[in-house]
């Protein structure tokens, strides 16, 4: 039996990527997974790969910035899974520009999805966690909240979710729910990949570029970042709160 053996997560941006490996390892562990993303075409290859290694997924659409989409899909998970343990608040996208040129819907946008998207979620997770007495909640947010040039919108997003998951951490803790977040630095992504773009890089040259500004010497992968979600949400993880961990192979 798996560490996750009985419990019921969700993860929302789940059709590639830092969420298709979060849901995959969490069924590996023995968890059922809603698996969601803005379309429910988008998560068919993430729950296909659950159920043929031997797990139980669903895949659901859902606008995590429309509070009736949110609380439609908490539902369905409910009535097919009978609970909910683990919340990974991982939806995201870009709209990077420098701030002369960042259009105010590139701001909202961002803003929405992240922020607000994290913030439905969570307060629909927590309806049943309280209930119930527990719960794991683990918020994506990246070393970008530490500034970063034409992510103004981004960066102030993920820096929010820092505030954001420490503050739930404080609200949710006496309810023996445990809140944290993680940081990723470079992971090889699709957003990644759309980031080196914007600058006008070769993706593979700007991976190697990076590689050798990372004491590690390599840059991440989606499973990097998987595994340290796994931990955060599983019981070896009972006494650990409003932390959070970067995952960026040692840079600063």
């Amino acid at each position: 039996m798996g560490r996750l053996a009985d419990r019921v997560a969700i993860v929302t941006g789940a059709g590639r990527g830092i969420g298709a490996a979060t849901a995959k390892r969490l069924a590996k562990d023995g968890a059922k997974v809603g698996v969601f993303d803005i379309k429910e075409e988008f998560t068919t290859e993430t729950v296909a790969a659950i159920r043929n290694a031997g797990g139980e997924a669903i895949g659901l659409g859902c606008d995590v910035s429309v509070a009736e989409d949110v609380e439609h899909a908490f539902a369905r998970v409910i009535s097919q899974f009978g609970k909910l343990d683990i919340l990974v608040n991982n939806a995201g996208l870009l709209r990077d520009n420098l701030l002369f040129k960042m259009s105010e819907s590139d701001w909202d946008t961002v803003m929405n999805v992240h922020l607000k998207g994290s913030f439905l979620c969570s307060r629909a997770a927590q309806t049943y966690m309280v209930k119930q007495k527990y719960g794991k909640i683990v918020n994506t947010s990246s070393t970008s909240a530490l500034g970063n040039r034409g992510q103004a919108n981004y960066s102030a997003a993920k820096a929010g979710l820092q505030g954001f998951t420490k503050t739930l951490a404080i609200e949710l803790g006496p309810f023996n729910i445990n809140v944290n977040a993680v940081a990723p630095g470079f992971i090889a992504t699709d957003m990644t990949k759309q980031t080196a773009e914007r600058i006008g890089l070769d993706f593979e040259e700007n991976k190697r570029l990076a590689a050798e500004r990372i004491p590690l010497r390599r840059i991440g992968v989606p499973d990097d970042v998987a595994n340290v979600v796994a931990f955060l949400v599983s019981d070896d993880a009972s006494y650990v709160s409003g932390q959070v961990i970067y995952i960026n192979g040692g840079s600063r």
